[in-house]
């Protein structure tokens, strides 16, 4: 592993902060993020080599060696990025699915298609095999969208499962940890505990800090479980079956493209933790059957905005390969 000097350092902590950004957002993967600013396989490598052995080379060693075999200091600037860019960007993020909602699910349903072409465009090789694997996917992960919550997203077991899958982000580049969230029915409930613990914090409310964390607890405990144990198994599928696998993310994200589109009906509520009713089940529906301003032209430029976004990123992916 390489040492980095002060400068390298805050690019690496930018490069954290990016990701963050892209976790945060459903549709965009912050693997992506990570293959693109070449970072994605000493990331890889570094979470891989994690063990308990940290604690026996201490012992023998000192911290400092420790620290140094295990990449700590590499691991410990990029996450500090991601952690405060999400802090930073759930607050208006649940802010806008409040209050702007056609115009957020309208970007992200941009950005959902953009990521569709870009995985589906890596399949080198397309046969029948390839063809099955896109259609089970696509059927697999719309009836998803439809089925009701096997339990509520805000209990703290809920969220650890929801970590665990929703990691798969942070180690494969295409798809969103994000928008997993969004398919299990958790990420409004991951968004308002982020804003409840910086709330909890500015106003020394040790109650909601309490609640808050043990939220945030559930679900990084999942996502410590779930990244430690995906590591391999992916980096296996795509060394010996990638088509495959890139089929299955492709049509993974056609069929919850049901998930992502702007106008919905809600068919019916559950109550929050805050006594608050909120959408339970909810069923897609045409514009003109929308009840309240549909906001057509709105939506079509922002699901625009947001297909471009992945193009843009694919442009800078493609300059970085050029000069490489």
């Amino acid at each position: 592993m390489k040492e980095r000097n002060t400068k390298q350092s805050l690019l690496l902590f930018l490069k954290g902060i990016a990701m963050g950004a892209a976790d945060v957002v459903p549709g965009v993967s912050g693997g992506t993020i990570a293959f693109i600013s070449g970072i994605y396989e000493e990331l890889i490598e570094t979470i891989d080599q994690l063990s308990l052995a940290f604690f026996k080379i201490w012992k023998n060693e000192g911290l400092k060696a420790a620290w140094k075999h295990y990449n700590l200091s590499f691991l410990l600037t990029l996450f500090t990025g991601i952690l405060i860019s999400i802090l930073s960007l759930a607050k208006l993020i649940g802010w806008l699915l409040i209050n702007e909602p056609i115009i957020v699910w309208s970007f992200f349903f941009g950005l959902i298609i953009a990521s569709i072409h870009y995985v589906g465009k890596q399949i080198k090789t397309w046969n029948y095999k390839i063809v099955l694997a896109v259609l089970f996917a696509t059927i697999l992960s719309y009836y998803i969208t439809l089925a009701q919550p096997v339990a509520s997203p805000e209990s703290n077991w809920y969220l650890f499962m929801s970590g665990f899958i929703a990691i798969i982000a942070m180690i494969l580049p295409g798809i969103s940890g994000s928008f997993i969230l969004l398919l299990l029915g958790s990420y409004e409930v991951i968004i308002g505990t982020l804003n409840q613990f910086s709330i909890s914090i500015t106003t020394l409310d040790l109650p909601l800090f309490t609640t808050s964390v043990l939220k945030l607890l559930s679900f990084a405990l999942g996502a410590i479980l779930g990244i430690k144990l995906f590591t391999k198994v992916l980096n296996w599928l795509f060394k010996h079956y990638k088509n495959t696998t890139l089929a299955l993310l492709t049509g993974f994200m056609i069929g919850a493209l049901n998930k992502i589109w702007p106008w919905k009906e809600i068919i019916s509520w559950r109550t929050n933790s805050h006594g608050e009713q909120v959408a339970l089940l909810e069923k897609s529906i045409l514009p003109s059957n929308f009840i309240g301003d549909p906001q057509i032209l709105n939506a079509i430029l922002f699901t625009v905005i947001g297909f471009l976004s992945i193009f843009i990123l694919e442009y800078i992916a493609s300059k970085k390969v050029k000069t490489a």
